[in-house]
């Protein structure tokens, strides 16, 4: 499994305008091929705002982040106070 990180500034003071993106972007996650999972972050005092989503593989989130890539440059312009940062990872999960 592996996970997207994608983190976005928006400034301080505009989580109502992050949960909006990630409550237009959930949607299109869950239809996604290989999506497992997602979680949205917020830090309101640094204005900092993205997901932590989880994927099957890395092929699925390189399909997805082509596919979504447009669309997600295009609700930002304007709002974002920088470019978006992403980063994927493999996940580990202990063994019991």
């Amino acid at each position: 499994m592996y996970a997207l990180l994608l983190l976005f500034p928006l400034g301080p003071g505009m989580r109502s305008t992050a949960e909006k993106l990630g409550d237009q972007f959930s949607p299109v996650h869950r239809t996604a091929k290989g999506f497992k999972n997602e979680t949205f972050l917020a830090d309101d005092s640094t204005g900092e705002y993205g997901s932590l989503t989880l994927w099957d593989s890395k092929e699925d989130i390189e399909a997805f982040r082509q596919a979504a890539a447009p669309h997600l440059q295009k609700v930002l312009a304007g709002i974002a106070k920088g470019p978006p940062t992403t980063r994927v990872f493999e996940v580990y999960q202990p063994k019991p």
